[in-house]
């Protein structure tokens, strides 16, 4: 798999986040004591873009809204791998907290139905990492206009600097999330204003994550507003900056050793 990354690694690579693309590799270090984590050139917020995960649940429109009568909503794997160990901290702290539910989640249709009716029900939707910093839950919980809170330090989202996420959703650090009663306290704290706030500027962008063209088996131009053509608008983006770092890396002198910025060539 590492070979065929080695040869796409100068294209302009579409990926849903970073988080596969970091490995283990004791035979690049001398110190075995030193972190084998090895951040590879080959992808890079220089010149690859980040794309949404397709949603997996309907779109809920502002005007269909209902009353919301729970606080905050989980539903997943309460065990994953790698970052996934956040997610289960989170679970034993919140899973008895009033106006809380986290449940177990399986990706079959009892489970979708059950996502449907928890999401449009709940204020706030909470995302943890799992194997991968980000997943289709964020993106579900945008087109059922549950305001998404995201816990973590650092994670990449699509079309940013298009999209401006702090409208309509809230950040929060590993280490704030960790404190006891302190997720639940600070989500209370938001108005019913804020919340409404949040829900409208989350419905203005819910076609931006979406792949649908609305003609029939797909076949169609995309949709002007929707996912596929802000994918071309961010890589049209990335050229000048891609440009440039070639020019960089060409005009180096023989033998000097500068760090690689990206895989550009």
């Amino acid at each position: 798999m590492w070979h065929v990354k080695d040869e796409i690694a100068p294209a302009v690579l579409l990926v849903v986040d970073f988080g596969g693309w970091f490995r283990l590799d004791s035979k690049t270090s001398n110190d075995s004591s030193s972190d084998l984590t090895i951040h590879h050139t080959q992808v890079s917020l220089l010149k690859d873009v980040i794309v949404p995960y397709t949603h997996l649940l309907p779109t809920l429109r502002i005007s269909e809204n209902k009353k919301r009568r729970t606080l905050l909503y989980f539903k997943g794997a309460k065990h994953r791998h790698r970052t996934g160990l956040v997610r289960e901290k989170l679970w034993d702290l919140l899973v008895n907290e009033d106006g809380v539910i986290i449940e177990e989640g399986f990706p079959n249709a009892t489970g979708k139905e059950q996502s449907i009716k928890g999401m449009r029900s709940s204020e706030f939707c909470l995302h943890p990492a799992g194997d991968t910093p980000t997943s289709c839950r964020l993106f579900d919980a945008i087109q059922s206009l549950c305001i998404p809170v995201i816990v973590s330090d650092s994670v990449e989202l699509p079309f940013e600097g298009m999209v401006d996420y702090l409208e309509f959703s809230v950040f929060v650090s590993v280490s704030d999330a960790m404190k006891p009663d302190w997720l639940v306290s600070h989500l209370r704290s938001y108005s019913d204003e804020q919340k409404d706030k949040f829900r409208k500027n989350m419905a203005k962008v819910q076609q931006i994550f979406q792949y649908e063209n609305g003609h029939p088996g797909g076949i169609g131009p995309a949709n002007l507003d929707g996912a596929v053509n802000y994918i071309w608008k961010k890589v049209y983006q990335k050229l000048p900056i891609i440009k440039e770092a070639v020019t960089r890396e060409r005009r180096k002198p023989s033998g000097v050793s500068v760090p690689l910025r990206c895989h550009c060539t």
